[in-house]
């Protein structure tokens, strides 16, 4: 294999999810959305359900088909024999409305629940379905934009604070504080519809109200309640997930600073564009902030009950220009690579890399010209020199 059949453009799949922005990503892109529709979410991977497609003489490849032809030379054997296939998903991300409160499960987890769903009949494409395979998905994204998310639940003293503060919540806290995180989640979750209205509507009403009068900041649970009904002519019914979003970390990362989560963790993204990486699942448990499926007892077997100080990733460089974020998981990394002109960055792929340019334009070797919302995939073995004219930012998956 020379190394200019080791490299090669590909082309993602854009999905257009209700909560996705209408402009950043067919911006970054180059591509028109006329009809305004939402682009949410930009897959660059070998998924099943939206593969890339690699350009091979003129002509769309599948990733993935490329990929069952011979694994052990797409993947290197032992990528191949470890996870069977390319273990990773590289995505770009426009978040314009919060998404569901989530948890993902353990890879144990995952195989035993994926395995009791099949015993049980359930289809994979059923709205019921919790597991849609047997793998975890741990997944570590990197701001593009002033990026907010939810990150595990805050630490005891500050979510007593919290409880304290709420003139509505000041009854759990007898709760927290006797029993802890799992009993105080477990109470609120298990609530009926009628009992969260009446819980919460009073607090939602005065965090509408406040958001309205300028009281609020972003980094308050208060201003998220207040954006998502405030444009609501009439609150019928309130959604639980609106529990967690006060007893959950805010967490606010700037551009090029990354947030990873494991197994366990409860999170929700709420506001702003990444780029995120992730394990090849499709497995998530859902806790609120969302018409899909909800299973609460699934949801409580698998979240860790306790307090977390969010680790907020800066990123080690590990050469000139590129910028590592450890993820404490075999099964992907990723860095950033900033290159200013007449700088040179030059490697070889250990096993399949993806690279996406999301500011400037790249060349490399010299041959194959990435504009900004361009990819590659570059196959093991390829030695590559990435050359610029002026500023770049180049973003790298790898196993």
């Amino acid at each position: 294999m020379s190394e200019s059949s080791k490299i090669f453009k590909i082309k993602g799949f854009i999905q257009h999810y209700a909560w996705g922005g209408n402009t950043f990503i067919p911006e970054l892109l180059g591509v028109p959305n006329p009809d305004g529709k939402p682009c949410a979410e930009y897959w660059l991977g070998a998924h099943p359900s939206a593969a890339a497609k690699l350009i091979i003489e003129n002509k769309e490849v599948a990733l993935n088909e490329l990929i069952a032809r011979d694994p052990a030379t797409a993947l290197t054997d032992s990528v191949y024999q470890k996870f069977g296939e390319l273990p990773y998903l590289l995505k770009v991300l426009d978040v314009k409305q919060m998404l569901s409160i989530q948890v993902h499960p353990s890879k144990e987890e995952a195989e035993k629940g994926f395995d009791r769903e099949e015993a049980e009949g359930i289809p994979i494409n059923a709205p019921n379905r919790n597991y849609k395979d047997r793998n975890h998905k741990p997944e570590v994204m990197v701001a593009l934009s002033d990026f907010w998310l939810l990150h595990g639940f805050k630490e005891k003293s500050l979510l007593e604070n919290t409880l304290s503060e709420v003139y509505e919540f000041n009854i759990l806290l007898p709760l927290f504080k006797r029993d802890g995180y799992k009993a105080l989640y477990q109470f609120v979750m298990e609530m009926s519809q009628q009992e969260v209205n009446a819980f919460l509507m009073p607090t939602v009403k005065r965090e509408i109200r406040r958001k309205r009068e300028g009281e609020l900041s972003k980094a308050e649970p208060g201003w998220w309640v207040a954006k998502l009904f405030e444009n609501d002519e009439q609150i019928v019914n309130i959604d639980r997930g609106v529990f967690s979003i006060y007893f959950f970390n805010i967490v606010n990362a700037k551009p090029g600073e990354a947030v990873f989560q494991g197994a366990g963790l409860p999170h929700a993204y709420l506001e702003g564009q990444n780029i995120e990486l992730m394990a090849n699942s499709d497995n998530v448990l859902r806790g609120g902030l969302t018409p899909k499926h909800i299973d609460v007892p699934e949801l409580m077997k698998h979240t860790v009950f306790e307090g977390i100080i969010p680790n907020v990733m800066k990123g080690n460089e590990i050469r000139i220009g590129e910028k590592n974020y450890p993820c404490p998981v075999p099964d992907f990394s990723i860095s950033k690579i900033e290159l200013k002109e007449d700088m040179t960055y030059s490697n070889s792929a250990e096993g399949m890399e993806l690279l996406i340019v999301t500011e400037g334009a790249a060349v490399i070797n010299n041959s194959l010209v990435l504009k900004r919302g361009e990819a590659a995939c570059l196959f093991p073995d390829a030695v590559y020199e990435i050359i610029t004219s002026g500023n770049c930012t180049l973003f790298k998956a790898f196993v």
